[in-house]
């Protein structure tokens, strides 16, 4: 033969219709496509006190929407409070709907070989934010949002790009847990109202 190792790339007796599984996911797509949702009402989002706080998903995986690449939630610190402190890979945006308050980011020296390590630096950054601003969060920083108002909650839309999950790198530690999470709250309009409710001074 023309190749001198074709007597081991010929080797094996197993097939798969890899390809034309690929073909056919591309075929089904529009359809597929045409059962996920482009708008979802207040009452599909799911709400949810994770370790993270207070959250109400407006994308993600789970939901069946169209959208392929983002997740995005709303997150609600109440007054005086503050969310986890967690560390992910993927950079992540978020936008201050209301209230004012800082984050604490803390930048990691990173190494990515056959196994992931990574070490957190010495400083600690402070920035200020208020409603209107945007926060960004740069990749593998841990970082923890902090509600400066003792009497009205905070709430931050975070987004935050699929593309490191969906390439085994989903990288995501909790530090810290927010001090309102409790894994038998089940939460509710009117329990969450309650997270909403002004405190008042003294």
């Amino acid at each position: 033969m023309a190749w001198a190792e074709a007597g081991k790339w010929v080797a094996g007796a197993e097939n798969a219709p890899l390809y034309a599984e690929l073909l056919r996911d591309a075929a089904e797509a529009p359809q597929r496509n045409a059962g996920r949702r482009k708008v979802l009402k207040p009452a599909d989002l799911p709400w949810e006190m994770s370790r993270q706080g207070l959250l109400k998903h407006l994308i993600n995986e789970g939901l069946n929407t169209r959208m392929e690449t983002v997740d995005a939630y709303m997150q609600i610190i109440p007054a005086g409070s503050r969310s986890g402190k967690h560390r992910h890979l993927a950079e992540e945006c978020l936008y201050v709907l209301e209230g004012r308050g800082y984050d604490l980011h803390q930048d990691c020296d990173v190494e990515i070989t056959d196994t992931y390590h990574w070490k957190p630096q010495e400083e600690v950054k402070r920035f200020d934010w208020e409603a209107g601003d945007v926060i960004y969060v740069p990749p593998n920083t841990i970082h923890q949002h902090f509600n400066a108002d003792p009497h009205r909650p905070a709430r931050l839309i975070s987004a935050i790009n699929r593309i490191y999950q969906q390439c085994g790198l989903n990288d995501l530690e909790q530090i810290e847990d927010a001090p309102e999470y409790d894994p038998s709250v089940v939460l509710d309009a009117e329990k969450v109202r309650e997270y909403l409710r002004p405190r008042r001074a003294g």
